[in-house]
């Protein structure tokens, strides 16, 4: 059955596509979160787990709240201090991750520990979002990329645990 997409979610993939995320990055962070635990897990297990991740209203709603405060910086739009903290991704600016914290949520506690490890390590596409290149701001981004991937791998994880309870 293929269900039908809202404008919000069409709008959010559009933009994680034009900011350079594909579907296939998230899903190769939740290979990477995963894979030890499931000897026969697939980047389409993975990817299936990215998609239903992304059809939540949560989800759609902090992919374009980030995406468009990171343009917005780029485009120095915002205010000062503001303008600063965001364009340069300080460290002690918290926001962009608990906005991140709100798509790992909809998933339950193991979402935490995956958004943690994953934002410490970086690997993959959050790597290219964390260069800080001077040019693209991805202060929100790559945290909401993350969540996204640590989501879907607790999502992941709750499925084979059903299938083995069961």
């Amino acid at each position: 059955m293929v269900e039908k997409q809202s404008e919000l979610e069409k709008k959010a993939r559009e933009w994680l596509i034009e900011r350079g995320v594909t579907i296939d990055d998230i899903a190769d962070l939740v290979l990477f979160l995963q894979k030890q635990y499931h000897s026969a897990l697939s980047l389409d297990i993975c990817r299936e787990n990215v998609e239903r991740v992304l059809r939540k209203r949560e989800v759609q709603n902090a992919i374009l709240t980030g995406i468009q405060l990171d343009v917005l910086a780029e485009e120095g739009k915002l205010v000062q201090p503001l303008q600063n903290i965001i364009g340069a991704d300080e460290g002690l600016y918290g926001v962009d991750e608990i906005l991140a914290l709100s798509i790992v949520n909809v998933y339950g506690s193991i979402g935490f520990t995956n958004y943690g490890y994953i934002d410490k390590v970086k690997p993959g596409i959050l790597a290219k979002l964390n260069e800080h290149d001077g040019v693209q701001v991805h202060t929100f981004l790559d945290d909401i990329v993350g969540a996204i991937a640590a989501a879907a791998a607790s999502r992941l994880a709750h499925s084979y645990h059903d299938d083995i309870v069961q």
